[in-house]
């Protein structure tokens, strides 16, 4: 991951960000980390960042749409219970629960879930990039902090 991203930049860490938000148990944070600290804007840090993690999203989005069950007993591990899992806390919260997409674990299953419930694509939207960046944000806001801190 680090060549990636200190090869090819803001590039590198959409690429890894996106690749973070599929099933591919990768972490992005960071990537974001180290872009920050190596001098790049912050604020394009976050867009980047939160652009490729919500598009990573989208993708698992379409999947459950499109043949999650399917894809994900034939294909991928998903354990039935992880989705069903999600699929109740989503029945139970409706779409500001994809706010959370951003959690570890939880958070790639709600998403396939969103998808297999059909849950309109504008909602989707707006929560899991508003999760998204918050949780960039809050990376981003705790380096400046340490900094400030250390400084």
């Amino acid at each position: 991951m680090e060549a990636i991203i200190s090869h090819l930049g803001l590039l590198g860490l959409f690429l890894v960000s996106f690749t973070a938000a599929t099933l591919v148990p990768l972490s992005s944070e960071g990537a974001v980390a180290a872009l920050a600290a190596s001098g790049f804007d912050p604020v394009l840090v976050l867009v980047t960042a939160t652009a490729g993690n919500s598009l990573g999203a989208l993708v698992n989005y379409f999947v459950g749409k499109w043949g999650g069950r399917f894809v994900f007993s034939r294909w991928i591990r998903v354990p039935e219970s992880a989705l069903n899992r999600a699929e109740r806390t989503y029945g139970k919260y409706g779409a500001p629960v994809l706010f959370l997409a951003w959690l570890p674990v939880v958070g790639d299953p709600l998403t396939v879930a969103a998808g297999v419930l059909k849950v309109k694509l504008p909602a989707f939207l707006f929560w899991v990039i508003l999760g998204k960046a918050f949780r960039y944000g809050v990376v981003l806001g705790g380096m400046g902090a340490l900094g400030w801190a250390l400084g």
